[in-house]
């Protein structure tokens, strides 16, 4: 496959994901690019995101970094779903923030993966670490077509 087709293929399956991704759209995520191995999501922070300290709620942050992760791990075509993940939070995220999640496949073998995700406000300001353990289950992300479609 050339590097034209994997680029061509995770986008693909990004805007296939994406569609059927209700939790991802009601929480105003917006897909910013995906690549084999990468993807980029964005989520502007509402006041109905924001906690009793007058900050973005940490699961909002885990949610916009969760999402940007399983966009890089489905970037292949190969239905992969997380088995283990976790946050660190470097500083707070307030009302109005434009945040965005970059996923980075740190490695991939059999059916595992390993993909670190940084999400920064609009300042370019470190909010969170996130690091994400994929597995790779039966079936594909996009739909196979058979013999007789």
């Amino acid at each position: 496959m050339t590097n034209y087709e994997a680029l061509s293929l995770a986008v693909e399956c990004g805007r296939a994901l994406f569609e059927r991704d209700s939790a991802s759209q009601a929480m105003g995520m917006r897909l910013i690019s995906v690549a084999p191995g990468q993807a980029q999501v964005g989520m502007s922070v509402r006041a109905d995101m924001v906690q009793g300290h007058g900050t973005c709620h940490g699961g909002y942050l885990f949610a916009l970094a969760d999402s940007a992760f399983a966009f890089a791990c489905n970037s292949y075509n190969e239905a992969t779903v997380a088995i283990g993940c976790s946050i660190d939070y470097v500083a707070p995220a307030s009302l109005g923030d434009t945040l965005t999640a970059q996923a980075s496949e740190q490695s991939r073998s059999g059916r595992t993966g390993n993909y670190d995700v940084r999400i920064e406000n609009q300042n370019g300001q470190l909010i969170a670490l996130f690091h994400g353990k994929s597995y790779r289950v039966r079936g594909t992300v996009l739909a196979q077509e058979t013999p007789d479609e």
